[in-house]
Formats: structure tokens, sequence, C-alpha cells
């Protein structure tokens, strides 16, 4: 696959979104977010050329969401703005998390891959997809679109879920299984995996979901560390011992590890991939917030 040098080899289409979050009991803050953006604002701060694509609005959010996509050295080209509201994540209680989203008519709906750049398929290497986004129409049909051009292309898809409340309107469940049958990376953690298959023991969920790939599959456990299913193999890794501020966003950086392991050390076997994905996982553990550690910070730990 040749690959133009001025076009992204990693393309993370979704959501990006602005969390609201109630700091008090008539106080409230903002911060950029979106697991998909998430991913990709970790993708770049580890070196790898990376573009986001989706669409936020033309208001406040939106610009704090651009504002934070210069600063991250995404490619800014891939993504869009729209005079709709930015999505917004309400976190109304933080111990335990509860949340609703507010996007009718939202500026992620109207995000148009017909204008990206041209050959931006043929560059990619991979395009990660899940989220929520996922189950938004007609947005998810869309990315699923996007999946099997650069499938077409030669490249690969990269698949979390990232379970969320969106993801229980049964509309969601045939993108769902879709996803599976195109992805050739999937990362779920062990929370996903008990809100798809309530009524199932994680290895008869697991064997639910070979029925749709045989892509690696990852299970991830917070501290408990994470499973690799690869063919035949099954492997288990401890996790990362580190001083935790808080795990927000950790799964996000593990799905950006992985993919720079991939991309930059493709020789080396996705037992590899996890374990320096569980390091950057870790490192992103040891800031508040949904941090994106450097390269040199994952190397140092």
């Amino acid at each position: 696959m040749s690959i133009s040098s001025n076009l992204p080899i990693v393309v993370c289409a979704g959501e990006a979104l602005a969390d609201l979050v109630r700091t008090g009991e008539r106080a409230w803050t903002h911060h950029p977010g979106g697991a998909i953006w998430n991913v990709a604002r970790a993708c770049a701060t580890l070196g790898l050329p990376t573009g986001f694509a989706g669409a936020v609005g033309e208001d406040v959010f939106g610009d704090d969401l651009a504002r934070a996509t210069r600063e991250a050295r995404l490619d800014e080209r891939f993504f869009q703005r729209a005079p709709r509201p930015t999505l917004l994540a309400v976190v109304h209680e933080l111990h335990p998390p509860a949340y609703y989203f507010l996007g009718e008519n939202a500026a992620d709906l109207a995000f148009a891959a017909s204008k990206l750049p041209n050959g931006w398929e043929r560059a990619a290497r991979w395009l990660h997809i899940g989220g929520v986004s996922l189950a938004r129409a007609p947005l998810n049909e869309a990315l699923l679109d996007m999946a099997r051009l650069v499938k077409a292309a030669g490249g690969r898809v990269s698949f979390d879920p990232n379970a969320r409340v969106s993801h229980r309107d049964p509309a969601y469940r045939p993108v769902f299984e879709a996803a599976l049958r195109l992805a050739d990376f999937v990362k779920f953690s062990d929370e996903d995996v008990r809100f798809f298959f309530p009524n199932r023991s994680e290895d008869e969920a697991l064997l639910e979901v070979r029925a749709f790939t045989s892509a690696p599959i990852v299970v991830t456990r917070g501290g408990d560390g994470a499973t690799l299913l690869h063919g035949a193999e099954r492997r288990e890794f401890d996790a990362v011992k580190v001083t935790v501020a808080d795990t927000v966003g950790a799964g996000d950086a593990f799905v950006a590890g992985a993919l720079f392991s991939e991309t930059s050390r493709s020789e080396r076997s996705w037992a590899d991939h996890v374990a320096f994905a569980l390091r950057v996982a870790a490192t992103a553990c040891t800031r508040s917030g949904a941090y994106a550690p450097t390269l040199a910070e994952v190397g140092a730990l």
C-alpha cells in the first residue's frame, strides 16, 4: 500500500464532545472529551501522524475542542465544524459516575466523510471506530462506510465499543455486529463484556464475539491486567503497578498504545503490543483526567 507522506497513518472517526462535569451544588466545569477524540489525541501525543475525523459545533465547546485539537497536533483537515450545538456528556454525579448525553441534532451528526482529503483511506494503516458515535444515526452508517473504504484500500480497522447508556437502544446491536465483522483489532473492558452480554459468562460472550471476527481481542480489567485472545492463544497480563490519580481515559490510552506499537513495531507479536499498551494506560493513570502520555513518559515508566 503506497502511503502519502502528508496524510495521517491513523484516523480516529467518531465523536468529540464536551464533558460537562458538576463540581458543586451549582458549579460546573467542562473539558474536551469523547472516546474517539481521546484515542486520536493519545496517538498523536505518542508520535503517530493522526487525524480525528468528526464534527463539533460553532460554539464555546467546539472552540475548546478545536484548540485542543491544534495543541495535540492532530491533522486539522479531518476536523469539521457545523452550525449546530456540540455534543455534550453531562456528568451530574461523580461517585458513582452518573451521566447523560445532550445530542439531539448535534454537530457530530453533520460530519461529512466526503469532505476528507483525497486519498486519506489509502494512507490510513488504521481506522479506529467505536464509542457513542456508533449509536448515533446517520453518523454510524457513515463510519461503517469509512471502515469498508479503508479495508478495501488495504488498511485495518480497530474497534472499541466503549459501552454507554445509548448502546442499550436495540438499533445499536446490528451496528455493533457489523463493526465486529470489519474489525482487525477489538478491545473490550470487562465491564463492556458484561454490558453487551449480560446473560453470558465471559467465555461464552467471547465465543459469541468469535463468530463475527477472528481478529485479536483484548479484554482489559483495570488493576487486574488484561487478557489477549489471538488465534488459539490466550494470554494473561498483569497490570503495570503505578500510583493511580484516576482511571479516566485509561481504556482510550490503551487503544492508542496498541495502535502505536503495531504501527511502529509491526514485526512484533500482539502480546508485545498489549504489554506496551498496558504501560501507556498505566502512565495515563498517573495523571488526573483523560491524560495523553508522551513516549518519553511511557519509557520512563
